[in-house]
């Protein structure tokens, strides 16, 4: 005879209340029962919910439903049928998660890799942050490298988007950092863009868990702030280089330490970005991240930097390389603490198409570390507490003070130091 008792694991509220679906030797399985419990109204000793309110005896009847459901469709079924996958689909159906959705696109199942892959084939058409329509070609690359970690991570079980609960977020994590050596910033973002692949399956009519919103991921945040100081700004500017590749680099690096922008919209910038408004020269440009329009003042510094005018196009991988070389030759190889993008030892076996990269973080020589987007927080660090924090923000484009404080590693000690020195000047000028 089969017999069906119900259990719960773990403290966290809320917590799924699991089903133990027992029959003889043969069958013996353990799934989700679709339902979820604080775990203080769960009597372990009953295998039931405390009778506490209205809502824990409506639930206790819904399992004694479930559990009576599935004995029924087991007597009705062939015993070579039954396994994991024929329970877990009769609990579905008995929860009434199972039923066809309407209009619900034909390229569209639950398995986790066909949403995305959904996602994938209807980029062109998805709103994307910016407003318009069409997914970026970066942004669609995330996806299509979800996809291939999912799928290293399910094996041969093609996971469903209702899989992914708070256990699933734990497990995923757990292999995402420690089975595949990711760095947790990167792990959290695969999390997050499988929630949002969810959410997008959600609206197309797939049932998801109860426990999503609580699969943790986000931001994670930034110990290694690495920009280039004033008195480093004028070794690099003072070094001699006798390779134009590396003078032209040079130039953009100054540049953009002195205009403060990703390297992507700082290698883009011709003179068609320069005018003049009202009398006044700025420079004046889209960012292709954010799509804000942004606006800069050409200050005396970005003069001195193009008196015999820009640098010559790079790509932003040449631009890469070499500022690495300028800063090397310029004497920057104080020992940094930082993260560096490099191909694990097991992964060289591969072929090169197929190899993972992965960001190691060590102590290098701090020209090592030097990439495009030191520009960026060059500029904002350096000018932080000379300029009013609201103008640098127009500059680097932050939404937020909160985001550009985090961003350049300000903290309470700080905010309290600049306090002082704020009352100090008050008195001295008392």
């Amino acid at each position: 005879m089969a017999t069906v008792n119900f259990l719960v694991k773990g403290k966290e509220n809320p917590s799924t209340i699991y089903l133990r679906f027992r029959h003889g030797r043969s069958h013996d399985y353990t799934k989700s029962s679709g339902k979820l419990i604080n775990p203080k109204h769960w009597s372990s000793k009953k295998k039931a919910p405390l009778p506490r309110s209205p809502e824990l005896i409506n639930l206790a009847v819904d399992l004694d439903d479930l559990s009576k459901g599935l004995v029924k469709k087991f007597n009705d079924t062939n015993r070579a049928e039954i396994n994991g996958e024929w329970l877990e689909k009769q609990i579905d159906l008995l929860n009434g998660m199972d039923e066809p959705v309407e209009d619900k696109p034909e390229n569209l199942s639950e398995h986790i890799t066909d949403a995305i892959q959904y996602i994938i084939d209807t980029a062109n058409t998805r709103e994307n942050s910016k407003g318009g329509l069409g997914l970026s070609t970066s942004r669609v690359k995330s996806y299509q490298n979800l996809k291939n970690i999912i799928e290293a991570f399910q094996g041969k079980k093609k996971l469903k988007i209702r899989d992914v609960d708070q256990k699933f977020g734990r497990d995923f994590m757990d292999w995402l950092i420690n089975k595949r050596q990711y760095a947790e910033s990167y792990a959290r973002k695969k999390i997050d863009d499988l929630k949002t692949v969810c959410r997008d399956a959600e609206i197309q009519g797939i049932p998801i868990s109860p426990q999503l919103r609580k699969v943790k991921g986000g931001k994670t945040k930034n110990n290694y702030i690495l920009y280039l100081s004033p008195g480093e700004l004028k070794q690099i500017k003072e070094t001699k280089l006798d390779n134009p590749a590396l003078e032209n680099a040079r130039k953009w690096l100054l540049l953009g330490c002195s205009i403060g922008q990703r390297g992507g919209d700082l290698l883009k910038i011709t003179k068609d970005n320069f005018v003049n408004r009202n009398g006044l020269d700025v420079i004046e440009l889209k960012q292709q991240k954010t799509g804000k329009q942004i606006t800069i003042p050409i200050l005396p510094t970005t003069r001195e930097i193009l008196q015999d005018g820009l640098p010559h196009e790079i790509s932003i991988q040449r631009f890469n390389e070499f500022i690495k070389q300028v800063c090397k030759k310029a004497g920057l190889d104080t020992p940094t603490e930082g993260s560096k993008v490099l191909v694990p030892e097991k992964e060289k076996t591969q072929k090169r198409k197929n190899r993972e990269k992965r960001k190691v973080v060590a102590v290098y020589p701090k020209w090592e570390l030097i990439t495009s987007h030191v520009c960026r927080r060059t500029f904002a660090t350096n000018q932080y507490g000379i300029l009013p924090t609201p103008l640098i923000m127009q500059i680097t484009g932050h939404g937020t003070e909160k985001m550009f404080l985090n961003y350049i590693g300000k903290n309470s000690y700080d905010f309290a130091h600049q306090i002082a020195q704020f009352y100090n000047s008050q008195t001295n000028q008392e």
